[in-house]
């Protein structure tokens, strides 16, 4: 399928794959963590005798990363064992999505997500924090870092869901995913498609090439895609999310998506996949104005996911970031 097709509207039903299929993933914990009307999950990687990834007594900076719409905690499962060595990494379930449930006010803005996460990271006493975030997340992680720069030590963002006045064709049906109703008809019309099928066209609107998507990684996906399917609120969170996904793209001021990327304060990496066919390629350039300072990298071979899709290159990019802000931050000491 190339970049310019409109996909089968299939492929509208989950547009981040629910879980990590690259078949890399080490061993991992979950825990719940309870709230006040606020339930989440966090996965954390675990080495293979089951100790915490990177538990060798070196000092590492507390991380947190946010998965896209209809994704998971699993979307990292491949890259944050890469960076376990330097980052004590969590991933959260967002509420409604992976295995959190619900919130109990039942909003699921961009805001709403933003709320949640700087819950969690009050509540838990972990930042400030290397956030990083891929498409939904990149946006609520944006947003995280322009009201709370307290919070937010660095910045990664993987083809964040920024605004764009043109969207590509093949990002429509996601977006109509929005109108009230039709995730739920789309539900019912498509009750005889198989995880398998639906997984597979996630994947094609997804991933730059499929090959790299491994047999068991494949199986894994599809099996948490037959979990949710049979969640009562699945086709809900998915409708309620995209329609605060389409209204953050059109607030004005001071909560436009855009202005708070001028705002934000943390060094930021910025990384964009040449055959993503959600989020445009040409919005590399503006978001790297945007945000003040930042560092672009481009992966012309990969679609919305590169985390999942190279996660090495990624991981050597915020290794990069990583070692550019301790620098600062010694720099800044040493003029003190």
């Amino acid at each position: 399928m190339s970049s310019t097709e409109s996909p089968d509207t299939a492929a509208a039903a989950l547009p981040v794959p629910p879980a990590g299929p690259g078949g890399r993933a080490a061993a991992e914990t979950v825990r719940t963590v309870i709230l006040p009307g606020l339930t989440l999950s966090v996965r954390a990687p675990l080495e293979r005798d089951g100790r915490p990834a990177g538990g060798d007594g070196a000092e590492r900076a507390p991380a947190l990363y946010l998965h896209g719409l209809g994704g998971s905690s699993q979307n990292w499962s491949a890259l944050m064992p890469l960076l376990a060595d330097r980052l004590d990494g969590e991933a959260l379930d967002l509420p409604g999505f992976g295995h959190s449930p619900p919130p109990d006010d039942g909003s699921y803005s961009v805001s709403a997500q933003a709320r949640a996460v700087i819950r969690y990271l009050d509540a838990a006493g972990r930042g400030p924090v290397h956030l990083l975030g891929n498409s939904m997340g990149g946006a609520a992680a944006t947003r995280v870092a322009a009201v709370r720069p307290d919070l937010v030590r660095t910045l990664t963002l993987i083809s964040p869901a920024l605004p764009e006045l043109r969207p590509q064709r093949t990002a429509v049906p996601t977006a109509l995913l929005a109108v009230p109703g039709l995730a739920g008809l789309f539900g019912r019309l498509t009750r005889d498609w198989t995880p398998e099928r639906r997984t597979r066209e996630v994947l094609a609107l997804c991933y730059g090439d499929l090959g790299r998507v491994t047999p068991e990684g494949f199986n894994a996906a599809a099996d948490e895609y037959r979990r949710r399917l049979e969640l009562p609120y699945f086709w809900e969170v998915m409708e309620r999310s995209a329609r605060g996904l389409v209204n953050a793209y059109t607030l004005g001021g001071q909560h436009n998506l855009w202005r708070q990327a001028e705002r934000v304060l943390a060094p930021t990496l910025l990384v964009y996949g040449g055959r993503d066919r959600l989020v445009s390629f040409r919005m590399a350039r503006r978001a790297a104005a945007a945000f003040r300072g930042s560092r672009l990298l481009t992966l012309p071979e990969a679609g919305h996911v590169a985390m999942m899709e190279y996660p090495e290159a990624v991981a050597r990019a915020v290794r990069e970031l990583l070692d550019s802000e301790v620098n600062d931050v010694t720099a800044d000491a040493g003029r003190s």
